[in-house]
């Protein structure tokens, strides 16, 4: 996400390194660069124009900060605007006084509307309301029939009555079942079309007045660029929408239609869609995206996606574990596997501050090498990944292993001694010691030649280490591992 444009940004701020401060000559070099980044990124040009007139009126007015430098000082200038910009603040979804809230999803084909709808149906059962589906869109083969697998998949019912029927009254009569059902929100598919057509925008202006949602979401897709921003405000000037939801952010997409949306149409972007999954559905905060386009990481989101996948029981379990050194194979599989939940291992990494540097070839080294490490445990029995000392002292064990999984001996070896080896440092950790870093080099780190972070990097969600303020655990003696092989 916004990769080109986090790149392209950057020689903006070294053309402010070494300056005593900033000023009218010494910014116009790094407002072009700005400037040509926002409109390669297919952002809106009247937008681009505002944007930078604002950050150099700022940056000129600003007030010289002791111990900040020049590039520091603009990159702030430049992520406030980028906020203010996108919208300053999350846009939550309305409420309505008495349900059900109404929900009425619109958009062209293609856009992943139907799926964005379902997604949105499981966003609100995270956070405990129900919720009905109501298939309207007769016209596309089999549209009815993917929002009706897509509710089995999230366990939502969903209301139609065939494709014969009437868009409107199949809208009227799924908001009577929903008052029927006593469900707190009723979402409506409408049917999409390819391109913006009097009949399409007629049918949907005659089931907004039937129903008479709280929300109209339009559902654009990122790819588009400035078109996204341009198709929002065509369908808010007739139809009047309230917010939209922006699909497949996870692409290679520009970063055009964020940043856009917004000052053209006016109304807010509610949620952005960044995978395939039903659970790839984000609401859209204005300061994380801006952090993300300058290459500074997301760690709201990443902390969240970790709480809706980890089980903070199983959490201090695993910390119990880990402090006692009984933690083993089985328990990393387990953790590997919740990771996998969070999304791919690239929008995962991404979303740490440091990590966008890191090239799609070392992201997909990195989701081979937990690959490898799965298949590896899947061959080990249940006595070995229970205790890993049982394959040190072992090599026929190792060679048995790597046979299974298809990887050579030295695969084997390596995983297990770094297992050991990280196993040793997550224990001294847990009870607040300082981890012996000798020998740690690559470690267990993926991207250079294993699973966790070599030198001493802190664990992974899900284990929470501890400081050394509590009781201290007694020891166990060390476990004997095994040298070169």
């Amino acid at each position: 996400m916004f990769e080109a444009l986090s790149e392209s940004l950057e020689s903006a701020w070294k053309s402010l390194r070494g300056q005593a401060k900033i000023s009218e000559s010494n910014i116009q070099e790094a407002l072009r660069d700005v400037r040509r980044s926002l409109l390669e990124a297919d952002a809106n040009l009247q937008v681009v124009k505002d944007f930078i007139e604002e950050v150099r009126e700022t940056a000129l007015g600003a007030e010289v900060i002791k111990g900040v430098s020049p590039d520091q000082q603009f990159i702030k200038i430049v992520n406030d605007e980028l906020i203010k910009v996108m919208g300053e603040t999350n846009a939550p979804l309305a409420e309505a006084n008495k349900a059900p809230t109404v929900i009425l999803m619109a958009g062209l084909q293609g856009t992943g509307k139907t799926t964005a709808t379902a997604k949105l149906a499981l966003h609100l059962r995270k956070q405990e309301r129900s919720a009905l589906l109501v298939a309207t869109d007769v016209y596309r083969p089999a549209a009815i029939d993917q929002l009706v697998t897509l509710g089995k998949q999230i366990n939502v019912p969903v209301f139609e009555i065939g494709a014969d029927a009437n868009p409107v009254e199949i809208a009227r009569q799924g908001l009577a079942a929903a008052r029927e059902q006593n469900v707190d929100t009723v979402i409506i598919d409408t049917a999409g079309r390819l391109q913006i057509d009097p009949e399409m925008m007629g049918e949907l202006a005659t089931i907004k007045k039937t129903v008479k949602p709280d929300e109209v979401l339009l559902v654009v897709d990122a790819m588009t660029g400035q078109e996204a921003a341009n198709l929002t405000r065509t369908f808010h000037e007739e139809i009047g929408i309230t917010g939209a939801i922006l699909t497949k952010m996870d692409g290679d997409t520009r970063g055009g239609a964020a940043l856009s949306i917004r000052q053209i149409s006016g109304q807010p972007i509610k949620f952005i869609g960044v995978g395939e999954k039903v659970e790839a559905l984000q609401p859209f905060y204005p300061e994380r995206m801006a952090s993300r386009i300058l290459g500074m990481g997301d760690v709201l989101s990443l902390v969240e996606k970790a709480q809706e996948e980890f089980d903070i029981a199983d959490a201090e379990k695993m910390t119990q574990k880990i402090m006692e050194a009984q933690f083993d194979f089985s328990d990393f599989l387990k953790q590997m596997r919740l990771l996998k939940n969070m999304g791919s291992l690239g929008g995962v990494m991404k979303m740490i501050p440091g990590m966008n540097k890191l090239s799609s070839s070392q992201l997909e080294e990195g989701e081979g090498k937990l690959k490898q490490t799965e298949a590896m445990i899947g061959s080990m029995t249940q006595a070995e990944r229970k205790d890993p000392d049982l394959l040190s002292s072992s090599p026929s064990r190792r060679r048995r292993i790597a046979k299974g999984s298809g990887y050579s001996l030295n695969d084997v070896s390596k995983l297990v001694t770094d297992f050991q080896r990280m196993r040793t440092m997550m224990q001294q950790m847990g009870q607040g010691q300082m981890p012996g870093m000798g020998g740690m080099g690559g470690g267990m780190n993926p991207f250079g030649g294993g699973m966790m972070g070599g030198g001493g990097q802190a664990p992974g969600p899900g284990w929470r280490g501890q400081g050394g303020g509590g009781k201290k655990k007694k020891k166990n003696k060390k476990r004997k591992g095994f040298g070169t092989l």
